[in-house]
């Protein structure tokens, strides 16, 4: 290819990167605006209680320290995690570890992904340790150091699995088209991102956790009442053996479609009254009823457009020879800018994360008409789980993926007065 004739291809790419990055923002905004509640409950801003109003000082002291130190290994996993993708990723090293690959492109873009991401896990091992050993003094976890393990191991597996497959595909849009790759990518990846959302509780939540059916009794019926009265459809409740890896009570809602379900932790349904366990329900079944999975799902496509298109902007205007990101060379430079582009990205996607699981809890509010079941329950949650009742409001809007306890304990009383 003459420097001319490669000179109009980059500008042509450059061009179909700026239309893909603009599909991508148009659809992203047109979502948010649509699909996403920014008024989920009825007045002005909330004004949460004071955190000594609602838990004891003992209590507020074991939270407070235990979020502190969870804070510290957590943040510096990430730091530690960033610092090392980014040396690898750009710079001769990474470069030099791919040469070490064999076979195939498609198989050294597999082994680059593996030793990279087997990389990420060792370099982030010292804040694991550290935090998985402050639960277990803390009895947020009774789980074996085999079973964490055995976890860390097949996280590793799921995530070399799902990176690989999404750089595959970029790759072969790469090498089969020059000009038009950023388009055929960003379609390709969309569609992979909605296809996760079928596949993933199907596939891969069975390898964490065993499921069963929530048998017959009080609180499978009020859960299909609750069901019928939010006019949702979901396909079963299941019970998952949550509590040989944590003490925290939680449930939650996953697929769509033909795989929609409400899941609960088994400590859930062991260890809290049947009201706190009907109004978890009632805000897993809020985000049923919206269809939340469906919009995150559809969130995260448009957001893969978005990331297509930044990433042909950018590799087009700094490289002569674009194709080189089709080349298996250039893996710790796209693991690179995917965990940059992940942490950049978190202050949006908690945003919206925070006003549905808002709209969740009105829904709830509104379905069981106890907000006294809700608030103790609230309580409960934030005791077991010994999690900050008020973060800085910095640390809230770029990490926290849901209202505070104290906030939550605010809607109730405004949804319900």
């Amino acid at each position: 290819m003459s420097g001319a004739s490669g000179s109009n291809e980059t500008v042509r790419a450059r061009r179909v990167a700026l239309a893909v990055l603009g599909i991508g923002l148009v659809a992203f905004v047109v979502l948010a605006v649509v699909r996403v509640p920014w008024r989920p409950y009825p007045g002005g801003p909330l004004n949460p209680p004071s955190p000594g109003s609602v838990f004891s000082d003992a209590q507020l002291s074991a939270m407070q320290d235990y979020s502190s130190f969870a804070r510290l290994w957590s943040r510096s996993s990430l730091v530690v995690s960033l610092l090392v993708a980014c040396v690898i990723g750009f710079s001769p090293l990474g470069r030099r570890l791919m040469a070490l690959a064999r076979g195939p492109w498609w198989l050294r873009v597999v082994e680059g992904v593996a030793v990279l991401e087997l990389i990420g896990v060792v370099a982030t091992l010292l804040p694991a340790i550290q935090l998985r050993r402050r639960q277990l003094d803390v009895g947020l976890s009774h789980q074996a150091w085999s079973g964490f393990a055995s976890d860390q191991a097949i996280s590793l597996l799921v995530s070399v699995v799902g990176t690989s497959l999404g750089l595959l595909a970029l790759m072969a849009c790469v090498r089969r088209s020059r000009r038009l790759w950023p388009a055929v990518a960003g379609g390709l990846l969309a569609v992979l991102v909605l296809l996760g959302s079928f596949v993933y509780p199907v596939l891969v939540e069975p390898l964490f956790n065993d499921f069963t059916s929530l048998p017959d009794g009080p609180l499978r019926s009020g859960v299909l009442d609750l069901a019928r009265q939010d006019g949702v459809r979901i396909d079963d409740v299941l019970v998952t053996d949550a509590s040989r890896r944590t003490t925290t009570l939680n449930a939650y809602v996953s697929g769509f479609g033909g795989t929609r379900r409400v899941v609960l932790y088994d400590n859930l349904v062991d260890d809290v009254s049947e009201p706190e366990a009907l109004s978890v329900v009632a805000h897993e079944l809020g985000h049923a009823k919206y269809d939340d999975v469906l919009t995150g799902s559809l969130l995260g496509a448009a957001g893969s457009v978005v990331g297509i298109g930044l990433l042909g902007l950018t590799v087009e205007r700094r490289r002569r020879a674009p194709t080189s990101i089709g080349d298996p060379a250039a893996v710790p430079m796209l693991l690179a800018l995917l965990a940059l582009g992940t942490v950049v990205a978190l202050p949006v996607q908690n945003t919206i994360s925070r006003q549905i699981e808002t709209r969740a809890d009105v829904t709830a509010l509104r379905t069981t008409r106890d907000a006294g079941a809700f608030v103790d329950l609230q309580r409960q949650l934030a005791i077991s789980s010994l999690q900050d009742p008020a973060p800085a409001s910095w640390s809230q809007f770029w990490f926290g993926s849901h209202p505070t306890v104290l906030q939550r304990i605010a809607l109730a009383r405004r949804v319900t007065d």
